[in-house]
């Protein structure tokens, strides 16, 4: 799942930097982003060191932004930090004692997402939070209806695609996965994200002053 992962955010941000007007990269990158709110819910729940786990990812987050700043040239703050919030937002669900403030958590979570420039915004609290709440059964259908939502709100019709990465992290145990089995160092998974983006940033950098 790590190399897949990376693999199609990989593609999508080479079609955002590179391909504008060609949808295919974003298409097949719109797989990225629910296996990383996946890879988060699994790393919650299996982590020996929830404190150790959320400093690790606030690191990232904090590295990665001059490298998506200079990738991107916006003002959004990058995708990992809308990890981290989600992180936190789920620390705080597992705290709360009613229902009522389990959701006036996840709300305040979701208005500060959209009100600061993070990176996919609430929606992607929204999906953390069907991976780590929901029933398998009811996962592909309701990230599906949050696309169909998003579309409406935000405009975001290739990210309807996403459910494609979903209904392969829902149905992957029932088939072999040789790719599941294959370890990626965390040494690469922890810093492909800054260093992907500082990577392309250069290569666009080179390529503007040669033009």
């Amino acid at each position: 799942m790590q190399i897949l992962a990376m693999l199609t955010m990989l593609i999508d941000h080479i079609g955002v930097m590179f391909f504008p007007d060609s949808p295919w990269w974003r298409i097949l990158g719109r797989m990225a982003f629910p296996l990383y709110a996946y890879a988060l819910v699994q790393g919650y729940h299996y982590t020996s060191n929830i404190k150790r786990y959320w400093i690790r990812l606030s690191v990232i987050g904090a590295v990665s932004q001059l490298p998506f700043y200079l990738a991107f040239r916006g003002e959004d703050i990058n995708v990992v930090g809308t990890l981290l919030i989600s992180l936190t937002v789920l620390l705080a669900l597992d705290r709360t004692a009613t229902k009522a403030a389990a959701i006036a958590v996840a709300a305040a979570g979701f208005i500060l997402l959209e009100v600061v420039p993070f990176d996919y915004g609430g929606y992607g609290l929204l999906l953390v939070l069907l991976f780590r709440y929901c029933r398998s059964g009811w996962i592909i259908p309701l990230h599906f209806v949050l696309n169909v939502v998003f579309i409406f709100y935000k405009g975001w019709l290739l990210q309807i695609f996403s459910v494609i990465a979903t209904a392969w992290i829902v149905y992957r145990p029932r088939f072999p996965d040789r790719l599941g089995k294959v370890k990626v160092p965390r040494w690469l998974w922890r810093s492909f994200y800054p260093a992907h983006l500082l990577v392309l940033a250069c290569i666009n950098y080179l390529l503007e002053a040669a033009a």
